[in-house]
Formats: structure tokens, sequence, C-alpha cells
């Protein structure tokens, strides 16, 4: 787990070590442990290769330093994050003649792709992300593990290709253009967050979930590696005792291999079933209690810290807390900015940060339970999207429109469920509906608070693009290919690494994906709160009040704290002369959502913390256009 930064550019803009350096050490909190960094030239001299590395040190803490090159020198590797099977690669490689210096995941990484060329990504069963040079063929190999849990920004243009595991060092870039992109803060408006591989910064873009891309002589080349598998699989495990067994099995072993480290680690328990199945499963593979992490809230009705203590005292867990108070969320507010590179999306990221900062000081990785419901089926929308096919059968398109939504938007906020679920259900457009279900605002709620009607499109159709045999199946689709990598895995990955600490996913394996996909639905959503398998396998496991319990979801109660003591942060954040988000939306519309819920009348909780953090991501990054973006966003 690291942060790795490097180029290519033409000898016309070469660059210095110096520059190399402090570029890299700008993602230092990524990496405390160490740092590395090669310069070189092709043979020819028409292009430098600068290679940065900032370690975590996890996987073999005295071998795997990095830029890491193979015995011959011929390749260079730096990544980020961890291959879980590379004990079982090694056996393989070494069976095949190769052979390994250190215990480092990393060598084996270099080794596979001698062995196997590029197709050795296919081999991976982790989290990665990674820059690759090959000396003899003077090509680039750039890689992103399947569902995306590491990151990879790219800006590439006449003169460079520039890529790191964030985007604050490539916007410091000489020369680095840092025009807004307009059809970015378009899409956020919509979905709360960027889908790829769109950015904020018109001229730096997302290495897709599951690609590569190969530069050589000038040119790069992406190809996809990898499908989310309910793209291509067909139910096929009908029986459920069958899919439990086998779902048991498979968590179990995706559970084990993420414990392989050489550094202390722990898991972080929400009291929530995905968590507590995380913790639970390893404690079997254990002989020392596990260190368990919990973050919660003053505010009772907020707070999960009660359930998690009971997990953690039924497996005697060596168990933290943290207690969020409103001061020190809003300290730590702009750092989790910065470090995400765009607006914080969802408001449980600032909790995430300030909990990584306190595991930190004694543990290095933990385990999480992120991923559960995108793979299982595990929010409402789930259930709710086997009857949407029902709901539009029964209420024709003009009947919604005319007479179900206006009805429907007049509800109070207390029941925003069922508001959400009519909403969505009665919008036949597949893409638009699965923005409804999480989004910011509707496609004309966005429309009047920029002033004009926007024209736009999803970036990248892959999330839309797989014929699926039923509207749950088409959503966790969209949800592994778009929601998860695009926001909670962002957060994921940035969050925790603002604080020092690597994050494993066992939800996210890529078999246990492969597993989950031959189940029918009602295996998945076909149970109370969702789940169906992944309850049935922990029933015997985890005490009967996790068990049952029902979803409730991380929430802040930042909607209270904008009403209360920081209502003045909210007016000058949306409604000075300094707000910067002014200038791009609606000003009236802007006093009317702040003066609304400032005053009770309405909740507008998720639009003002989307518009906020808007405006803070504005302040902290400067990008270049903001009035010129806003015009084109409308046009």
């Amino acid at each position: 787990m690291c942060g790795i930064f490097g180029w290519v550019v033409r000898s016309s803009q070469r660059q210095s070590p110096e520059q190399l350096s402090r570029l890299t050490d700008m993602m230092a909190h990524r990496g405390p442990d160490g740092h590395g960094q090669w310069i070189g030239d092709t043979h020819d001299g028409r292009f430098q290769v600068g290679l940065g590395h900032r370690r975590l040190a996890i996987i073999d803490l005295v071998g795997g330093q990095q830029p890491m090159w193979s015995a011959d020198g011929s390749i260079g590797l730096i990544t980020n994050g961890e291959i879980y099977n590379y004990i079982e690669l090694r056996a393989e490689l070494q069976e095949l003649g190769f052979s390994c210096r250190t215990d480092s995941d990393t060598e084996v990484m270099i080794e596979a792709y001698r062995a196997w060329g590029v197709d050795a990504i296919k081999r991976f069963r982790g989290m990665f992300a990674f820059a690759l040079w090959d000396v003899k063929r003077e090509r680039l190999v750039l890689g992103r593990d399947a569902f995306g849990k590491k990151p990879l920004f790219l800006a590439s243009g006449a003169q460079a290709l520039v890529f790191g595991s964030e985007i604050e060092p490539l916007t410091r870039f000489p020369g680095f253009d840092r025009s807004l992109d307009p059809d970015a803060l378009a899409h956020y408006f919509l979905n709360r967050y960027v889908p790829g591989p769109l950015t904020f910064f018109r001229h730096v873009k997302k290495l897709q979930p599951g690609h590569y891309a190969v530069w050589q002589n000038g040119k790069m080349e992406l190809t996809r590696y990898f499908t989310a598998p309910f793209a291509a699989t067909d139910p096929d495990i009908l029986d459920f005792n069958q899919a439990v067994s086998l779902f048991s099995a498979t968590f179990d072993d995706a559970v084990r291999i993420r414990m392989r480290s050489d550094a202390p680690y722990g898991a972080y328990l929400s009291g929530g079933i995905d968590s507590s199945a995380v913790v639970a499963t390893m404690t079997r593979h254990s002989s020392q209690p596990i260190r368990t992490f919990s973050v919660g809230f003053s505010e009772t009705q907020y707070s999960e810290l009660d359930e998690a203590r009971l997990v953690a005292a039924e497996f005697n867990c060596d168990h933290h807390e943290l207690v969020v108070e409103p001061q020190a969320f809003m300290e730590s507010w702009p750092n989790a900015v910065l470090r995400r590179g765009a607006p914080v999306t969802e408001a449980s990221d600032i909790p995430i940060l300030m909990l990584s900062r306190m595991a930190s000081s004694t543990v290095k990785m933990v385990l999480t339970g992120e991923g559960a419901d995108e793979l299982m089926a595990g929010y409402p929308k789930h259930k709710a999207e086997r009857w949407v096919e029902l709901y539009q059968r029964v209420i024709p398109q003009a009947l919604h429109d005319q007479l179900v939504s206006p009805a429907i938007r007049a509800l109070p906020y207390t029941m925003r469920r069922l508001k959400i679920f009519i909403m969505a259900a009665g919008e036949r457009h597949r893409e638009k509906r699965m923005k409804l279900w999480f989004g910011g605002m509707s496609d004309l709620e966005r429309d009047k608070l920029l002033g004009r009607t926007v024209r736009d499109s999803f970036p990248d159709d892959h999330p839309f693009s797989a014929r699926i045999s039923s509207n749950l199946r088409r959503t966790l689709f969209f949800d592994q290919t778009s929601w998860l990598p695009d926001n909670l895995l962002e957060r994921g990955d940035r969050m925790m690494m603002a604080g020092s600490i690597e994050g494993r996913m066992p939800f996210m394996d890529t078999e246990l994906a492969a597993l989950v996909a031959r189940f029918p639905d009602e295996f998945l959503a076909g149970h109370k709160g969702g789940k169906a398998v992944l309850r049935a396998a922990m029933a015997t496991v985890l005490p009967e009040k996790i068990l049952n319990r029902k979803k409730i979801g991380f929430r802040v109660p930042f909607n209270e704290w904008f009403r209360g003591p920081y209502s003045g942060l909210l007016r000058d954040l949306l409604t000075s002369d300094a707000s910067q988000v002014a200038t791009i939306c609606d000003p009236k519309i802007l006093h009317v959502l702040v003066r609304e819920h400032i005053e009770g009348t309405q909740n507008h909780e998720r639009v003002l913390w989307s518009l906020s953090n808007l405006e803070m991501f504005l302040r902290a990054f400067r990008p270049s256009g903001i009035e010129a973006g806003h015009a084109r966003a409308a046009a």
C-alpha cells in the first residue's frame, strides 16, 4: 500500500530528480515508511521516464523497497496495493523456472510480467495500481485492479504523460492546464460523484477499473481485461444450501488471504452484518484477538457503537472507539477534500479519515466490509428494483408524471424512502433511474439550479452496456462498475490512506464476485434486509441482534449541525460574496435551499452537502474557467 507518481516526457520537457521527489512527496501520507525514485531515458534520448514511490511497508518490510527492478535490470515497477495470491503465484512461477530474491509481492508481479507479459494482470487477485517500465521494449504499462479499489489518474498531452495515485501532484506538474471540466460538473450535480473516466479537471482522467494502458513510442493504447461477472453469468446455482456452502468457503478464503501481512493489522467494525461477518471470519484465522476500530457520534440516533461493542465482545476483540464531535469533524473536512482531489461526496468520508488517523497509531492495515451491499444486494433499492416493472405496467407514464409525481414530491422528508422509490420507479429510462436512487437531484432540478438545460450523457456507457436478465442484476452491475469505483472505493482509498492506513475488502474479491453472479435474484434480495445468502452463512455465527438488524447506513448528523452551530459556515460557503458556487448556480435558489434548511421547513441535507463540498473543492484547488465551465455545462 503506497503512493505512486511518474511521467514520460519528451526530452525538451525533461524534469529534475528534485521535481520528481517534490511531487511524489506530496503523497507522503500514503507512504510514510520510505521514498524511492528513478529517472532514465529511452535509447534514442527522445523521452525521459520518471518513477516515484512512497511506501507503507506491510509485506516484506526489509526487501520491498520501490522502484523494484528485475535481476537483470530490464523491468522496473512501482505499485500501490497488494497482490493477495502472491504466495501461490510465486510457487507457480518457480515451477516455470523463475525465481524471486525477496518475499515481496512486488517482485512476484515483475516475474509474472516476465512470464506472461501484460496478461499477467489477469492472474492478480488483489487491489493495485502500478506502473511498469520495460527497458528492452521501451514501453510503460499502467494497470488498475478489477473493481478499481486502487486509483490511477492520468494527465496526457503532446509533450507528456503524467500519472499518479492522487490528483494534487498532477495539478502541480509544470505546465499543467487547470481547466475545470464542465461535463464533470454537470454529472456531479446528478450523481453526487464524477463517473469515470472524468475528473473535475478537463486534462486529468481516471484509468478505468479492470483496464491497463500501454504507452510506447509516444502513443498509448487502453485495454479492458476484466468485466464484472454479472454481465456474462446466468444463475446456475439453484439450491440455496449449496449456495450458502460455496459462499462460506469462498468468503473464508477471501478473508484469509487478506490477512497476509508482516505488519500489525485489524478491522473496521460498524456493527452491521458486513463488517461483523469479516471480523467473525478473521477470528478463525488468528491466534490473537483482532484489533477492531469503530466510529460514532454523541447523537445516539446516528451512532452504531453499541452494536459494534456487542460484536467485539462476542469475538473477544481488542476494541477501540472514536466519538466524533462537530468541531473535530469541521477541522478535518478541508483535508478530506484535498486528499480526495474532488468534493467529498459522502459525509461519512470524514469520520473514516478521523478513524484512520487513530487506528494508524497501532496498526498499518485493516479489513472492512465495503462492497457487500453492491455485491449481494443489500440496499433497499435492490429489493425495490424487483417491483419497478410491475409499477410501470400498472401506472402509465402520463399518470405518474401528472398525478403521482406531484403528490409524492409534496410528502414530508420523513417519508423520503417512499418518495425515492416512487420517483425512481416512474423513470422508464434505466440510466436516469440508476442516478435517481442515490443521486443528488433530478435532471430538471439540476437544470433549474444551473439556469439552463444541460444535454449530457454518461461518459462511459459500460455500466449500462451489458445485456442482463433482470432489473436487480442490471442495478448490481451498475453499482459494481460506477457507484463503487467512482464513489465508495474512492472514499475507502483516499480517506484511509490520508490516515496512513491500508484498507482491504474481502467482499470485493474477484472469485467471490464470480460465485455470487451465479446465484438467482431471490438468493440475494429475497430476504429481510437483502443479502439472503450472507445472512444464512452467518446464521450460527453472529448474534441474532446483528443478524436481523435493519440496515441503518452510516449517516452523519451534519443536517442538524448546519441548522445549529454551523449555519454561518453554510451561509458563507453558498450565499456569501466569496462563494464560487454562486457563480455557477442560481443564487436565488441557493438562498432558498439554505434558508429552508436552517429554518427547518425542509431537509435539503443531500443537496447542500454536495454544493458545500463543491465550494470547498473550488477554494482548495482553484481550477480555471469556472464561469466558462458554467456556460459550457449549461449549453
